[in-house]
């Protein structure tokens, strides 16, 4: 009662100096009210500027003291910049009816203004702070790998949501569940219109429960050219760096409907897979001869295993009483059989090859390329700049190793190599032509 007297004084003060001034009566009403609106905007801002450099300041000296992060998130969140904006709101809703006291009908839309603002900072400092438990969350190792953003965004946008009903309310004057009635008529359109939205919310939360991908995690989906690090999940997209720093965003929902390659378990184990072939021409593979046999024992990684598997075989055929005069008769000893043997011998003496992982030389089906010598085994660094420089020292050294069994490498005749066959082929017929010309 006291307040609503010394405003109606104020309000009657100015006006009646006004009119001591002689400004007409009707002029000195929209003068009055413009004096006192620009009084009122001049305290708002320097309550708003007051408030928020107290509030901030207060906080940030407070989180100075602490070591917990989160104090700071909330001030790089600007919570305690919106809670300021409380204080010139108040102001404002307090002076509605000082200023417009000589024009009673506009203080009610104002009014509504004023609680249509209030909902909307209300949903400015829950979302600040919902970002702040986000970076939080993200900062621990708990959730450092989980899509915290897609359930934050299902919060926020029901949080709209519900914004949105009270605005409806406040500007129509219609209860809230009148709105959501009218509603139902159209839920098939929303559904239509939000499909993306709650497919990315169902897959989500399959993603999430069932841990299919993580924040990190090195993933392949060829079908939409991605192939790097995920470095974000929210409800509707996933989003990947590729090895060449480019972005590709996926929908959500595609992880759960389309098929992808995790990486995560080759990381876990330590161990990435080096799975190719060296392919032998299949005319150098033969038997070997006792002096072959000699020849290769100087070859310290495999030198015990050919005297071994050379008394093994030699005793074999002796008991079972073989003609050796043709190297085709009985057990014999193949050039491309040892050269697997030393393959397998190299990569369990390399230290970078993962030994506790298959470790597997083996040939496959010859093809028209040559038979293909498989190695099959797991570099111990999974970098990949280090796996290919792992992978590319092993079939260095192997590639150069096939010559000393006699083998040669399969490879199909370049450019050069034609060129050459046919300069020889035309050399050759040269003489006769030139003598049938000679004759003619």
């Amino acid at each position: 009662m006291e307040t609503a007297t010394h405003s109606a004084f104020l309000t009657h003060w100015t006006y009646n100096q006004l009119v001591t001034m002689g400004v007409p009566e009707t002029t000195a009403i929209y003068l009055n009210m413009l004096l006192l609106f620009t009084v009122v905007l001049l305290l708002v801002y320097a309550a708003g500027t007051v408030s928020r450099k107290l509030m901030v300041g207060a906080a940030q000296k407070f989180s100075s003291r602490t070591t917990t992060q989160f104090d700071d998130l909330l001030i790089r969140n600007n919570v305690f910049t919106h809670l300021a904006k409380v204080v010139p709101l108040i102001i404002v809703v307090q002076a509605l009816p000082l200023v417009f006291a000589d024009f009673p009908a506009w203080i009610k839309p104002l009014r509504t203004l004023t609680d249509v603002y209030t909902v909307l900072l209300s949903i400015w400092v829950i979302r600040a702070f919902l970002r702040t438990i986000k970076d939080f969350m993200k900062g621990t190792d708990l959730f450092r790998d989980k899509p915290v953003d897609s359930f934050l965004q299902v919060i926020s946008i029901f949080l709209y949501f519900v914004g949105g009903l009270l605005i409806f309310s406040l500007l129509t004057g219609k209860e809230v569940w009148a709105f959501i009635t009218a509603m139902g008529a159209a839920s098939a359109i929303l559904l239509l219109v939000f499909k993306d939205t709650i497919l990315g919310f169902v897959a989500s939360i399959q993603v999430s429960t069932n841990d299919m991908v993580r924040i990190g995690d090195w993933i392949t989906m060829e079908k939409y050219g991605a192939d790097g690090d995920v470095i974000e999940i929210n409800l509707t997209t996933v989003k990947v760096q590729n090895w060449d720093k480019t972005i590709t965003t996926i929908p959500t929902y595609y992880l759960i409907s389309d098929s992808f390659k995790n990486w995560r378990g080759m990381q876990r184990t330590g161990g990435r897979r080096i799975k190719r072939s060296i392919h032998l021409k299949i005319s150098s593979i033969k038997y070997l001869s006792q002096d072959d046999i000699k020849r290769l024992s100087k070859i310290q990684l495999i030198q015990k295993y050919l005297e071994e598997r050379n008394e093994q075989i030699n005793t074999y055929n002796k008991e079972n009483e073989i003609d050796k005069s043709l190297l085709i008769n009985g057990r014999n000893l193949t050039n491309a059989g040892v050269f697997r043997a030393y393959a397998s011998a190299y990569i369990e003496k390399n230290q970078f090859v993962h030994k506790e992982l298959t470790m597997m030389v083996r040939q496959l089906e010859p093809t028209t390329t040559g038979m293909p010598i498989e190695l099959y085994v797991f570099a111990n660094d999974v970098r990949w700049a280090y796996y290919e420089g792992i992978m590319a020292d092993i079939f260095d050294h192997l590639l150069a190793a096939v010559k000393y069994f006699d083998l040669e490498v399969f490879e199909h005749p370049a450019a050069d190599d034609m060129r050459y066959l046919s300069n020889s082929l035309a050399g050759t017929r040269m003489p006769g032509y030139v003598a049938e010309a000679m004759q003619n």
